[in-house]
């Protein structure tokens, strides 16, 4: 497995160079970049922009394996304002091209969050028939689009997430689970089990359940929470899993922020059997 670190655990106003070299000072073999709404790689970028990360990551000695975007909160792909999804798609459709320009495998999408003005079972219709048809852009691009389940009160079970994929039936729509955000509703090791070959690319983050659940304030350091790590790389090495596996961990810390991507590295060795 490759041993990543997300974008989101540096301090905010690191340069993506900044947050290369330390995540390579620390023993990474690789890094989430993200598409944000403003910085330097934005919704606005062309795939030609990004020649400059390959060249870096490269020269400092790291893979790019995956894309993420937390854009996808405010222009979700689905819900019921269809100008804000248009926009939510276009952003996709672009992500798509930016991550086949890094040399991504996977682009990780929140599809959209049901709420009381739009239903589970719209959500549900909609997710398949919009990634139907970003199933083919993906395609085209030969990025996989990873659905995560987010606390985003769809998909909230295995059988459901492994189910709406089939159903979607793209080859490029396939799941890209977070060990952490399963924990309150359920066990992380039976989502991989089931979900099996589907994943394309795997988070990392820790969740102590006695802090309170639906809280962001359970996230814990890596091996300080609930998640049954034996049990999620026996689940993993099962399934035949060698991607990514990305540690998320927000927020950073406030002081002596490279302490945190000092431990998350140690833990993530012990994680892995290294």
């Amino acid at each position: 497995m490759i041993k990543s670190i997300s974008y989101w655990s540096f301090s905010e106003g690191m340069s993506i160079e900044q947050r290369m070299r330390m995540a390579k000072d620390y023993g990474f073999e690789a890094i989430e970049l993200t598409v944000e709404g403003e910085g330097e790689i934005t919704p606005e970028s062309r795939p030609e922009d990004m020649q400059e990360f390959v060249d870096m990551a490269g020269e400092i000695g790291l893979k790019l394996p995956t894309l993420a975007t937390g854009l996808g909160w405010s222009f979700p792909a689905i819900g019921p304002d269809p100008d804000i999804c248009a926009k939510g798609i276009e952003i996709i459709r672009t992500s798509l091209g930016l991550a086949a320009a890094i040399g991504a495998e996977t682009f990780l999408v929140v599809p959209g969050t049901v709420t009381a003005g739009y239903s589970y079972d719209e959500a549900y219709d909609d997710c398949v028939d919009v990634f139907m048809d970003l199933g083919e852009a993906a395609e085209e691009a030969g990025v996989y689009i990873g659905l995560e389940y987010v606390w985003n009160k769809f998909l909230l079970s295995p059988l459901e997430f492994a189910g709406i994929i089939d159903e979607i039936d793209e080859p490029y729509v396939q799941a890209y689970f977070d060990v952490g955000n399963v924990i309150p509703n359920g066990f992380p090791d039976q989502w991989i089990r089931i979900l099996g070959d589907r994943i394309k690319a795997v988070h990392f983050k820790d969740f102590r359940e006695s802090i309170g659940t639906g809280t962001f304030d359970g996230f814990v350091d890596l091996l300080e929470g609930d998640v049954p790590w034996a049990a999620v790389m026996e689940a993993l090495e099962e399934i035949g899993y060698d991607g990514p596996v990305t540690a998320e961990m927000m927020p950073p810390y406030p002081h002596h922020p490279e302490r945190l991507i000092e431990a998350t590295s140690k833990s993530m060795d012990a994680i892995l059997g290294r």
